[in-house]
């Protein structure tokens, strides 16, 4: 490495130490090394500005972002909760089970698992909580862990990315999180059902029919939009992208019809919208950057050819960088992790016959575990901020859950058809 780059690392790191947000810090970082090697900086900015608009795939970003934006203002959280409280809601610590299957549930529309934390999330944990029923340490760190499962059960705003990234299919991409997000789900379900015995959580009272019947009713229009998102993109009658429309202009319809949705506050819906869609675009930005750095001072092949050298199977290979990114992942953004770490190893996934869609499974994953792990977990910090659960109780519980996941992740990892059958059986 150049002292030019080494020098863009060190800003890099002292920007984000100070405070600065990560995209600003890697533009910032970026200008420096331009500056120190005599590069063109309009030459650069141009193609990064040219690379983030000319991708139709990461158009996808945007839609998604405010499609969740507006399931977490309207009621569709609501109905989708109470409908799932009456299919599970009778079993000892049943309102556990309810926010793994809401998250589940919502992880098909949404993509996002910051959207997922602060959406139902929010109103699980006002639910456990109330009266004292459960522990708010554990529905905190319970709400915060099953977010995760947002991003890897279709649709997925980071697989949106990392396709536009590897040139991997986003349809096989979202085939292939469905187990593995599944799997996430019945990990953590095995887990609040043990707890739940050793610390008698409550049993919900019953439904009458005729609540049961309306419940229901309620929720068959919310419960219609995973079906037509991943129906049109699995019939090949929308590309992703468009599926990315077709889920805010539904989401639209249902929050009008629903009369949650008026005209001022869909403005601040938009104006939500359009702050998450800019911090992805700076960072992305950002990472072109780095990326252009990391391209021009040969980083890739270096890797690749320290990998090679090393005689590493697959499997260690992918062992390996699970826990390059878990360590990262402490104290990094994910974003960041996905936009500039991926291109460095993706050499040498298909230097080792990797297969890319396994490989972007294992890396969302593990980016998702990311964040709950403190000190950084940013789901972490985002359910303390709408709980007023402490953060240090959040914190203590939460290790359990993490211990979890990563059975999950190491399952993923040396079962590769269980990401992979899915797509295979689709033809991908």
């Amino acid at each position: 490495m150049s002292v030019a780059a080494a020098f863009m690392l060190l800003l890099f790191v002292v920007a984000g130490a100070i405070g600065m947000p990560i995209g600003f810090a890697m533009i910032v970082s970026g200008f420096a090394y331009l500056l120190v090697t005599g590069k063109d900086i309009g030459l650069v900015a141009a193609q990064g500005i040219n690379g983030l608009f000319s991708s139709f795939i990461l158009l996808a970003v945007p839609l998604f972002i405010f499609a969740a934006e507006v399931m977490t203002v309207s009621s569709i959280s609501t109905r989708l909760l109470n409908f799932v409280v009456l299919i599970v809601g009778r079993v000892r610590g049943g309102l556990a089970y309810v926010n793994i299957i809401v998250s589940i549930i919502f992880a098909g529309m949404s993509g996002s698992a910051l959207a997922d934390a602060a959406g139902p999330g929010k109103l699980m944990i006002d639910m456990m909580t109330r009266d004292n029923r459960y522990p708010r340490a554990f529905a905190g760190a319970l709400t915060a862990a099953s977010a995760t499962i947002g991003p890897i059960i279709p649709p997925s705003i980071p697989m949106v990315i990392y396709g536009a990234i590897s040139g991997t299919s986003i349809g096989a991409l979202f085939l292939a999180g469905i187990v593995p997000g599944l799997l996430m789900g019945l990990v953590l379900a095995v887990q609040s059902f043990f707890v739940a015995r050793r610390k008698n959580f409550p049993v919900e009272e019953s439904f009458t029919f005729s609540e049961a019947r309306v419940t229901s009713i309620r929720a068959v229009p919310p419960l219609m939009l995973p079906v037509i998102l991943l129906g049109g993109i699995y019939s090949g009658a929308v590309t992703p992208t468009e599926a990315a429309a077709v889920a805010a202009l539904y989401a639209i319809i249902l929050a009008f019809v629903f009369r949650d949705m008026t005209f001022s506050a869909m403005w601040q819906t938009l104006l939500a919208s359009a702050r998450g869609t800019a911090i992805v675009a700076i960072t992305v930005v950002g990472a072109l950057f780095f990326n252009y750095v990391v391209a021009g001072e040969r980083i890739p092949g270096m890797v690749a050819e320290w990998i090679a050298s090393m005689s590493l199977s697959p499997m260690a290979f992918l062992l390996v960088t699970a826990l390059l990114f878990l360590l990262l992942g402490a104290v990094f953004d994910t974003l960041l992790m996905l936009l500039v770490m991926v291109p460095i190893l993706l050499p040498s996934v298909h230097a080792l016959g990797i297969d890319p869609v396994h490989f972007g499974v294992v890396v969302i994953v593990n980016m998702m575990i990311g964040l709950i792990t403190p000190p950084y977990g940013e789901l972490l910090f985002l359910i303390s901020g709408v709980s007023k659960i402490p953060l240090a109780e959040i914190i203590r519980e939460i290790w359990g859950f993490i211990v979890t996941l990563l059975v999950a992740l190491l399952l993923i990892i040396l079962f590769p058809d269980l990401v992979l059958f899915i797509p295979r059986a689709a033809g991908y």
